[in-house]
């Protein structure tokens, strides 16, 4: 009895929600896709240092050039506490064998500033000191997440409009929104956007004597919704 009861329950649902999805095909509908899109500039600048014994030819220790990064940070406006952490966090360093006797220390760092312009002095200073081996790592925009929920509604809108602009010269009618789909979400024209390996910028100090800070700009990030919506239309 209970078997019997089982399959007429299964039989039930199979009909309900074959019938639920004949009446969505049934329904005259319209489908179209549209974009959003932004550009910002990065306000998260990410760069890698670097630095090492090998650098001093032995006259300071790791742990003397480790200070002088700090002080002259801080001379910058550097937060260190908040902005300067290490890369490696499974070890305070990590060490090299350069010949039987000889070991080699290093650290690795990552420094986040919030604009070109710092971190173009960072360079500088860094370089003026002795530490070179800066990189820039990557770029971010810190309210991106705010930007793509506005992108989406502005999507969505011109979707609306874009529906509007199909179903006119047929003499129909735009009913209300029976699906809608975020289909992508992107961040993309930054070359930084993202690990970046290769790039390199040299302090002025070894370029162009007396120039203080060197010019760098960042290419805007794009920012992009897509949705795509299905419309009735009677």
């Amino acid at each position: 009895m209970n078997r019997f009861l089982l399959v007429i329950s299964f039989a039930l649902m199979t009909n309900i929600i074959y019938c639920q999805t004949k009446n969505f095909i049934d329904q005259a509908y319209l489908e179209t896709t549209a974009k959003a899109d932004t550009l910002v500039m990065p306000d998260k600048i990410f760069l890698s240092i670097i630095i090492s014994e090998n650098n001093t030819k032995g006259k300071e220790t790791l742990e003397d050039v480790e200070l002088r990064m700090f002080e002259k940070l801080k001379l910058i406006g550097i937060e260190t506490e908040k902005q300067l952490v290490l890369s490696d966090l499974s070890s305070n360093f990590k060490k090299y064998l350069l010949k039987a006797q000889d070991i080699l220390k290093s650290k690795y760092y990552e420094l986040l500033v919030f604009d070109a312009k710092t971190a173009g002095k960072v360079i500088y200073e860094l370089e003026e000191i002795g530490i070179s081996n800066v990189n820039f790592e990557r770029t971010e925009y810190s309210k991106i997440e705010e930007l793509q929920i506005k992108l989406k509604s502005k999507a969505i809108q011109k979707a609306k409009m874009q529906a509007e602009a199909m179903v006119k010269p047929l003499n129909q009618n735009l009913g209300k929104a029976i699906f809608i789909s975020d289909i992508n979400n992107t961040q993309i024209g930054n070359h930084l956007q993202g690990k970046v390996s290769g790039i390199r910028i040299r302090g002025s100090s070894s370029i162009n004597k007396g120039y203080n800070v060197i010019p760098i700009e960042f290419e805007k990030i794009k920012v992009e919704s897509e949705v795509n919506v299905k419309f009735i239309i009677h």
